[in-house]
């Protein structure tokens, strides 16, 4: 994946977690470490597109999305799952905080989020327990610490729709509206709950067993879901999940002497259909951390919430591998 691969905005760009691209004004935005949520103007070279700070937020913006279709992107409404803030509301130069807590727990790990045709907000908190700089105690832990949520704008009501999640993460509405699908990336798996229809509330599985864990999930308007996968289910994480001593000598490891260097992993991008098959899978042994990817006409774009810059791949010259 990484061969023939370009990167956009290397440098500028630091720990790009999700993207959002804006059809209208061909802006991709997306949320940096740096608590910037920045906009990405893209030319026919990547190396030569230009980036611009948009809107801070103070915190660590992760899983953005846009709350109306206001074709003036200068008046575009976003709404961003803030590790540390809570579920924001951007318009203009304004930012609200719309909700950071739920039935009496305040979030730790705000990070997924989408947005329904009718205007209400689906959201993650992958962890009640943990925040953001300690992410991975909470997948050594291996509890259920997570939630999926909504926000009714209208009534500024928050409600757990599913808890008991293992890292709630990425969430996507399916295009026909009717249900969600969300990841769980210490279970390496893509759930469905249902918002309409006679199975509302109903969780189902949609696809399970994942090659690596997954982060977030997007639909490319073709009738896919990309999951961007953090990293492989290596034998280190097989055993892992196995033997819950492993997890908890790495926990001490963790906390005691912080995180290790991030090294190769085989991350990349998992391609469903809308029922869950495996359609391709793009990835590469030398690549690491990739946490969203969108495909804007043949071009495939990654970002990552470590890595610097945006990852580039022309689709039709670098075809995925399929899965028969």
């Amino acid at each position: 994946m990484l061969q023939g691969s370009e990167k956009v905005g290397y440098g500028v760009l630091k720990g790009p977690e999700d993207l959002l691209y804006d059809a209208h004004s061909k802006l991709i935005y997306t949320g940096c470490e740096d608590g910037w949520i920045k906009r990405v103007t893209l030319n026919d070279s990547p190396a030569d597109s230009l980036v611009h700070n948009w809107i801070n937020t103070g915190g660590r913006p992760l899983g953005i999305a846009f709350a109306n279709s206001d074709p003036d992107a200068d008046l575009i409404t976003m709404i961003v799952a803030d590790a540390y803030k809570g579920l924001l509301k951007i318009s203009g130069n304004s930012t609200v905080l719309l909700t950071d807590e739920a039935e009496g727990q305040k979030f730790k790990l705000t990070d997924g989020v989408d947005v329904a045709d009718d205007g209400m907000i689906y959201f993650t908190d992958a962890s009640y327990k943990y925040y953001l700089r300690e992410y991975i105690l909470d997948i050594f832990e291996g509890k259920p610490n997570g939630r999926l949520l909504s926000f009714d704008p209208v009534t500024k009501e928050t409600k757990v729709l599913v808890s008991d999640l293992y890292f709630a993460n990425g969430v996507v509405l399916s295009p026909d509206q009717t249900h969600l699908v969300y990841c769980e990336t210490s279970m390496r798996r893509c759930r469905k709950f249902y918002i309409e229809g006679k199975n509302a509330g109903r969780v189902e599985k949609f696809i399970e067993t994942l090659p690596g864990l997954p982060d977030n999930i997007r639909y490319d308007g073709e009738g896919h879901y990309l999951i961007a996968l953090a990293t492989e289910f290596s034998t280190y994480w097989d055993l892992a999940y196995r033997y819950p001593f492993i997890r908890k000598v790495s926990g001490m490891v963790v906390r005691y002497l912080g995180m290790p260097p991030m090294g190769k992993s085989s991350s990349g991008v998992f391609i469903v259909d809308l029922d869950g098959k495996p359609i391709a899978h793009y990835y590469d042994p030398e690549m690491s951390l990739v946490s969203s990817a969108i495909k804007i006409g043949d071009h495939l774009y990654c970002g990552s919430v470590h890595h610097r810059g945006i990852l580039h791949l022309d689709v039709n010259q670098h075809p995925a591998r399929a899965i028969i």
